[in-house]
Protein backbone atom coordinates (compact mmCIF):
# COMPACT_ATOMS: atom_id res chain seq x y z
CA UNK A 1 0.00 0.00 0.00
CA UNK A 2 2.44 2.59 0.77
CA UNK A 3 4.94 2.07 -2.16
CA UNK A 4 1.65 2.35 -4.18
CA UNK A 5 1.27 5.80 -2.51
CA UNK A 6 4.83 6.76 -2.90
CA UNK A 7 4.91 5.71 -6.67
CA UNK A 8 1.44 7.84 -7.43
CA UNK A 9 3.10 10.59 -5.71
CA UNK A 10 6.41 10.38 -7.70
CA UNK A 11 4.68 10.33 -11.20
CA UNK A 12 2.48 12.99 -10.14
CA UNK A 13 5.31 14.54 -8.92
CA UNK A 14 6.83 13.95 -12.59
CA UNK A 15 3.78 14.78 -14.71
CA UNK A 16 3.00 18.17 -12.72
CA UNK A 17 7.08 19.45 -13.13
CA UNK A 18 6.77 18.74 -16.80
CA UNK A 19 3.59 20.48 -17.81
CA UNK A 20 4.01 23.31 -14.89
CA UNK A 21 7.56 23.57 -15.00
CA UNK A 22 8.37 23.35 -18.70
CA UNK A 23 5.44 23.50 -20.84
CA UNK A 24 3.27 26.34 -18.97
CA UNK A 25 6.16 28.54 -19.36
CA UNK A 26 6.71 27.30 -22.88
CA UNK A 27 2.95 28.22 -23.53
CA UNK A 28 3.29 31.43 -22.04
CA UNK A 29 6.25 32.69 -23.37
CA UNK A 30 5.25 31.41 -26.52
CA UNK A 31 1.96 33.48 -26.37
CA UNK A 32 3.96 36.76 -25.33
CA UNK A 33 6.38 36.27 -28.05
CA UNK A 34 3.72 36.11 -30.84
CA UNK A 35 1.19 38.71 -29.28
CA UNK A 36 3.53 41.22 -27.72
CA UNK A 37 7.21 40.41 -29.14
CA UNK A 38 8.78 43.69 -28.43
CA UNK A 39 6.96 44.01 -24.67
CA UNK A 40 8.30 40.61 -23.88
CA UNK A 41 12.07 40.92 -24.77
CA UNK A 42 12.46 43.80 -22.56
CA UNK A 43 10.72 46.47 -25.23
CA UNK A 44 14.51 47.78 -25.80
CA UNK A 45 15.46 50.84 -28.31
CA UNK A 46 18.19 50.91 -30.20
CA UNK A 47 20.54 53.90 -31.43
CA UNK A 48 22.50 53.78 -34.34
CA UNK A 49 22.29 49.75 -34.55
CA UNK A 50 22.97 49.16 -30.80
CA UNK A 51 20.85 48.74 -27.50
CA UNK A 52 20.86 52.23 -25.18
CA UNK A 53 18.08 50.76 -22.33
CA UNK A 54 14.70 49.90 -22.49
CA UNK A 55 11.63 51.61 -22.83
CA UNK A 56 10.26 50.35 -19.52
CA UNK A 57 13.02 51.28 -17.39
CA UNK A 58 14.39 54.91 -16.54
CA UNK A 59 18.06 55.39 -16.75
CA UNK A 60 20.29 58.49 -15.80
CA UNK A 61 21.76 60.79 -17.86
CA UNK A 62 24.16 62.50 -15.53
CA UNK A 63 28.30 61.97 -15.16
CA UNK A 64 30.40 60.21 -13.15
CA UNK A 65 29.59 62.54 -10.42
CA UNK A 66 25.86 62.23 -10.80
CA UNK A 67 25.52 65.37 -12.25
CA UNK A 68 22.81 66.67 -15.00
CA UNK A 69 24.22 66.54 -18.25
CA UNK A 70 23.34 69.86 -19.41
CA UNK A 71 22.66 68.31 -23.67
CA UNK A 72 19.93 65.62 -22.49
CA UNK A 73 16.49 65.91 -20.92
CA UNK A 74 16.58 64.60 -17.10
CA UNK A 75 14.67 61.62 -15.73
CA UNK A 76 12.75 61.73 -13.04
CA UNK A 77 15.06 60.66 -9.53
CA UNK A 78 15.64 57.00 -8.23
CA UNK A 79 15.71 55.69 -4.96
CA UNK A 80 16.04 52.28 -6.32
CA UNK A 81 19.88 51.47 -5.11
CA UNK A 82 22.18 53.80 -6.42
CA UNK A 83 20.00 55.07 -8.86
CA UNK A 84 17.99 53.39 -11.59
CA UNK A 85 19.04 49.56 -10.28
CA UNK A 86 16.75 47.13 -11.76
CA UNK A 87 17.93 44.86 -8.97
CA UNK A 88 16.61 46.64 -6.10
CA UNK A 89 13.93 48.47 -7.69
CA UNK A 90 12.17 50.27 -4.69
CA UNK A 91 10.75 53.94 -3.49
CA UNK A 92 12.72 55.27 -0.68
CA UNK A 93 9.09 54.63 1.55
CA UNK A 94 9.57 58.10 3.45
CA UNK A 95 6.61 60.07 4.37
CA UNK A 96 5.68 63.12 3.67
CA UNK A 97 7.32 64.67 7.22
CA UNK A 98 10.33 62.97 6.99
CA UNK A 99 13.56 64.97 7.09
CA UNK A 100 15.67 63.56 5.00
CA UNK A 101 12.67 63.35 2.15
CA UNK A 102 11.95 67.07 2.95
CA UNK A 103 16.15 67.61 2.73
CA UNK A 104 16.40 65.70 -0.41
CA UNK A 105 13.30 67.68 -2.35
CA UNK A 106 14.70 70.92 -1.23
CA UNK A 107 18.40 69.84 -2.48
CA UNK A 108 16.64 68.73 -5.88
CA UNK A 109 14.83 72.07 -6.17
CA UNK A 110 18.01 73.83 -6.08
CA UNK A 111 19.59 71.89 -8.52
CA UNK A 112 16.90 72.70 -11.07
CA UNK A 113 16.88 76.53 -10.07
CA UNK A 114 20.22 76.27 -11.10
CA UNK A 115 20.60 73.96 -13.78
CA UNK A 116 17.41 75.01 -15.75
CA UNK A 117 16.87 78.84 -14.15
CA UNK A 118 13.35 78.17 -12.84
CA UNK A 119 11.97 79.28 -10.05
CA UNK A 120 10.39 76.54 -7.14
CA UNK A 121 6.82 77.38 -7.99
CA UNK A 122 7.50 76.21 -11.49
CA UNK A 123 9.39 73.03 -10.61
CA UNK A 124 6.75 70.20 -10.85
CA UNK A 125 6.65 67.33 -8.27
CA UNK A 126 7.91 64.60 -10.65
CA UNK A 127 10.82 66.60 -10.57
CA UNK A 128 11.67 66.44 -7.41
CA UNK A 129 10.47 63.08 -6.12
CA UNK A 130 11.18 59.36 -6.77
CA UNK A 131 8.27 57.11 -8.41
CA UNK A 132 7.35 54.28 -6.51
CA UNK A 133 9.79 51.47 -8.01
CA UNK A 134 12.28 54.01 -8.54
CA UNK A 135 12.39 52.95 -12.10
CA UNK A 136 9.99 55.16 -13.92
CA UNK A 137 11.15 56.13 -17.18
CA UNK A 138 8.58 59.01 -17.56
CA UNK A 139 8.44 62.39 -16.48
CA UNK A 140 5.61 64.97 -17.05
CA UNK A 141 5.04 67.03 -20.02
CA UNK A 142 5.86 70.19 -17.39
CA UNK A 143 8.99 68.81 -16.61
CA UNK A 144 9.96 67.88 -20.00
CA UNK A 145 9.11 71.81 -21.03
CA UNK A 146 10.80 73.43 -18.37
CA UNK A 147 14.35 71.62 -19.47
CA UNK A 148 13.88 72.59 -22.92
CA UNK A 149 15.49 76.32 -22.62
CA UNK A 150 18.69 74.20 -21.33
CA UNK A 151 18.73 71.40 -24.16
CA UNK A 152 18.38 73.73 -26.25
CA UNK A 153 21.18 76.11 -25.61
CA UNK A 154 23.37 73.14 -24.66
CA UNK A 155 23.08 71.64 -27.67
CA UNK A 156 22.77 74.86 -30.17
CA UNK A 157 19.68 73.88 -31.76
CA UNK A 158 16.52 76.22 -31.92
CA UNK A 159 14.07 76.44 -28.73
CA UNK A 160 11.13 76.09 -31.32
CA UNK A 161 12.42 72.96 -32.28
CA UNK A 162 13.48 71.28 -29.40
CA UNK A 163 9.79 72.05 -27.73
CA UNK A 164 8.65 70.97 -30.75
CA UNK A 165 10.24 67.15 -30.35
CA UNK A 166 8.70 67.34 -26.72
CA UNK A 167 5.39 67.90 -27.85
CA UNK A 168 5.69 65.46 -30.18
CA UNK A 169 6.75 62.62 -27.63
CA UNK A 170 3.82 63.12 -24.92
CA UNK A 171 1.83 59.99 -24.29
CA UNK A 172 -1.38 60.72 -23.69
CA UNK A 173 -3.71 59.07 -20.95
CA UNK A 174 -3.95 55.56 -21.06
CA UNK A 175 -7.17 54.17 -22.17
CA UNK A 176 -7.82 58.10 -22.96
CA UNK A 177 -8.88 58.46 -19.21
CA UNK A 178 -6.13 56.48 -16.97
CA UNK A 179 -3.05 58.11 -15.22
CA UNK A 180 -1.82 61.66 -16.76
CA UNK A 181 0.05 62.30 -19.49
CA UNK A 182 3.98 61.83 -20.17
CA UNK A 183 6.91 61.69 -22.18
CA UNK A 184 9.42 58.52 -22.25
CA UNK A 185 12.66 60.19 -20.98
CA UNK A 186 14.95 57.70 -23.35
CA UNK A 187 12.55 57.62 -26.74
CA UNK A 188 12.85 61.78 -26.36
CA UNK A 189 16.92 61.80 -25.91
CA UNK A 190 17.38 59.55 -28.84
CA UNK A 191 15.21 61.49 -30.94
CA UNK A 192 17.24 64.32 -29.72
CA UNK A 193 20.75 62.80 -30.46
CA UNK A 194 19.34 63.03 -34.07
CA UNK A 195 18.78 66.22 -34.24
CA UNK A 196 22.23 66.93 -33.70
Amino acid sequence: MRMRQTWTAIRALLILTVVLGIGYPLLITGIGQLALPAQANGSLLESDGSVVGSAIIGQSFTDADGNALPEWFQSRPSAAGAGYDGGASSGSNYGPENADLIAAIGDRKTAIESLDGAAAAEIPADAVTASASGLDPHISPAYALLQVARVAAARGIPEEQVRALVESFIQGRDLGYLGDPTVNVLRLNIALAKLG
